[in-house]
């Protein structure tokens, strides 16, 4: 599994012009799910992306995680994430999830996010999705598992 984890001070997710996610302060993390992955993956890269400390603590280092602050979490499959980019100038997906283990470890990662009592907003998985912004800092961490 792969996040992209983006420290921001608010974040949407649009599909057809309608706001179905969105959330104040915390993080947008970008999904990618591969063939290899399991829920027991799903559970590390979860605990690492609440525990990660990205947020400042009150002497501007970053010191706090998102638990810490009690910040909100945005959770959009991100497909592109598994791409193989190291030949050619096209991307392969050999080594993404089939849509459906993506689609179930996906629900399976943000049915677990609520057991941390976090605020929880999803995009659609598949859809069409419009992602809006305001990365704070800007800070972006790739965290694999």
């Amino acid at each position: 599994m792969i996040a992209l984890v983006q420290r921001v001070s608010r974040a949407a997710v649009e599909i057809d012009q309608q706001v179905v996610g969105q959330i104040k302060q915390g993080l947008l993390v970008l999904l990618g799910v591969e063939r290899h992955d399991t829920t027991q993956l799903s559970d590390k890269l979860l605990k690492k992306i609440v525990n990660y400390r990205m947020f400042s603590d009150e002497n501007g280092k970053m010191n706090l995680s998102l638990l810490d602050i009690k910040g909100e979490l945005l959770v959009v499959s991100q497909f592109t994430l598994a791409a193989e980019t190291n030949k050619g100038l096209r991307p392969g997906f050999s080594g993404a999830a089939t849509p459906a283990q993506a689609q179930e470890l996906y629900e399976y990662l943000v049915q677990q996010s609520k057991s941390y009592g976090l605020e929880t907003q999803t995009g659609r998985f598949g859809a069409d999705m419009q992602v809006s912004l305001i990365n704070d800092g800007p800070v972006t961490f790739s965290l694999t598992v």
